[in-house]
C-alpha cells in the first residue's frame, strides 16, 4: 500500500500551505464581520488572491483522495480559509447538487455565479417542528398550480441565508404526500426576493452568530410561487437527490475537521511549553503529555479513514462507499471535539475566551454530530447494514 499523496496533490498542498502562511493566517486578526451579514471584507481580498493563484473551486476539479488532504488544510482556518478558495459548506454542496442534477438553464443561472462567489447559496432542509433527521417527517409543500409551484412551509438553521448576497434557496418539501416515502419529497430552487420568502431572524450555536459564513436563519415560506421549471429534476426525486448532495457534504465536512483538530492540537503544544505550574512546565506534566499523545494518535486514525473513504468514492461511488461515510461522520467529530476539550483545558480561562478561537471552533465542530444527519442515525444504519451479513 502507498500512502504517499501524488504529484499534484503535493503541488497544490506546497501552494496552499504558502497561500495560508502568506495571507490567510495573518488576516485573521482582521476579520471583522458586518452588521448586515454580509461577507466580510478580508475575506473578498483573499478570494482575489486566491484566484490568482489557481487555488480555486479545487472541491470540483479534483477527485475526492486529491482534495481530501487540502481542505483539511483549509480546516486550519476554518473561519477565513474555506470560503477564501470558494470550497466553503453551503455553497459546495449546492454546487455540486446542481451540476449533477440541474438542467442547463438552472446551471446558468446559478451555478456560474456560484463557482464565480458573485453570490451565495442556501439548502433549507431542516424544521423546527419535526425530527428532520427523518426526511420523511418534513412537512413543507410544494403544491403545482398551473405553470407554478406554490412553497409553503418554515426552515431553520439555513445556514448562509443572512448574508444579502445569499439569492437563491435549495428547498426540499413535498410534492405528493401519499407517494412511497422516499418518493414524496422533491427539491425547487426559490430565489431570494421571491414575494412570500421571509428570513425571520438569526439562529444561534452555543451563543455564536456566526456572522463570517452568513449566520443561520429561520425563513418562512408564505405562497411563495415559482415558475414549474424551477423544480430540480423530477417530482419525488428529493430524497435521492438529499442523498446524493450529503455524502460529499459529510466527507467534506470531516476532511475540514481534521484541520481544525491539527490547529488545535498546536496551539495546546504552544501553550503547554509557556506555561509553568507547580513548579514546572505544563508540557512536563503527565496528564498532559498523555493528552498530546492520544490527540496525535486520534488524528492519525481519523485522517486515514478519512482518506480511506475519499478513494472509495472515488473508485466505488458514494453508494459504495456509504459505510465509511457513516464510519467517518461518527467519528471524525467526535475525535475533534475531545481534542478541542483537551485544548480548551491547557489554555484554562483563556480557552473559553474570545482571545483564542478554541471556544467558537469547539461550538461549531459540536454542531457537526447534528448537521447532515446525527450521530444516532448514523450508527443505526450502519449497524443495520452491518447486521444484514449475518442474517438469512
Amino acid at each position: 500500500m502507498d500512502f504517499a499523496f501524488d504529484a499534484r496533490t503535493e503541488e497544490l498542498r506546497e501552494q496552499l500551505t504558502a497561500f495560508l502562511e502568506e495571507c490567510v493566517y495573518p488576516a485573521e486578526r482582521r476579520l471583522v464581520t458586518s452588521e448586515d451579514w454580509s461577507t466580510p471584507a478580508v475575506i473578498r481580498e483573499l478570494q482575489v488572491e486566491a484566484r490568482a493563484r489557481g487555488l480555486w473551486n479545487l472541491f470540483c476539479e479534483l477527485p475526492n483522495l486529491q482534495y481530501a488532504p487540502l481542505a483539511e488544510l483549509t480546516g486550519r482556518s476554518i473561519l477565513l480559509a474555506p470560503a477564501a478558495v470558494n470550497c466553503a459548506a453551503p455553497d459546495t454542496g449546492n454546487m455540486e447538487l446542481l451540476a449533477q442534477f440541474g438542467d442547463e438553464a438552472q446551471r446558468k443561472q446559478w451555478l456560474e455565479p456560484l463557482l464565480n462567489a458573485e453570490i451565495r447559496s442556501a439548502f433549507a432542509m431542516t424544521e423546527p417542528e419535526v425530527a428532520s433527521s427523518d426526511a420523511s417527517n418534513i412537512e413543507t409543500r410544494i403544491e403545482r398550480d398551473g405553470e407554478d409551484y406554490v412553497v409553503n412551509g418554515r426552515k431553520w438553521y439555513i445556514t448562509g441565508a443572512m448574508n444579502p448576497d445569499c439569492k437563491i434557496f435549495i428547498v426540499m418539501g413535498k410534492t405528493d404526500p401519499t407517494a412511497d416515502v422516499r418518493r414524496q419529497q422533491s427539491m425547487i430552487l426559490v430565489p431570494r426576493d421571491t414575494p412570500g420568502v421571509t428570513v425571520k431572524r438569526a439562529m444561534t450555536v452555543f451563543g455564536y452568530e456566526d456572522r463570517d459564513h452568513g449566520g443561520h436563519a429561520e425563513v418562512l415560506f408564505e405562497n411563495v410561487r415559482v415558475p414549474a421549471a424551477n423544480l430540480i429534476g423530477e417530482p419525488g426525486s428529493g430524497f435521492a437527490i438529499a442523498q446524493a448532495r450529503l455524502g460529499p457534504g459529510r466527507i467534506h465536512h470531516c476532511m475540514r475537521a481534521i484541520g481544525i483538530a491539527e490547529r488545535a492540537l498546536e496551539l495546546m503544544c504552544r501553550r503547554v511549553t509557556e506555561r509553568v505550574a507547580f513548579g514546572k512546565p505544563l508540557a512536563a506534566q503527565g496528564v498532559v503529555q498523555d493528552w498530546i499523545a492520544e490527540s496525535r494518535v486520534r488524528i492519525e486514525q481519523a485522517r486515514l479513514l478519512v482518506l480511506k473513504t475519499a478513494w472509495l468514492m472515488d473508485t466505488v461511488g458514494n453508494k459504495g462507499a456509504h459505510t465509511e461515510i457513516q464510519a467517518i461522520k461518527i467519528v471524525v467529530p467526535q475525535t475533534v471535539e475531545w481534542i478541542l476539550d483537551k485544548a480548551v483545558q491547557a489554555h484554562g480561562a483563556a480557552g473559553v475566551s474570545q482571545d483564542t478561537p478554541l471556544a467558537q471552533l469547539w461550538a461549531g465542530n459540536r454542531t457537526l454530530r447534528l448537521a447532515d444527519g446525527p450521530d444516532e442515525v448514523h450508527r443505526r444504519s450502519l449497524a443495520r447494514r452491518e447486521l444484514k451479513r449475518y442474517q438469512a
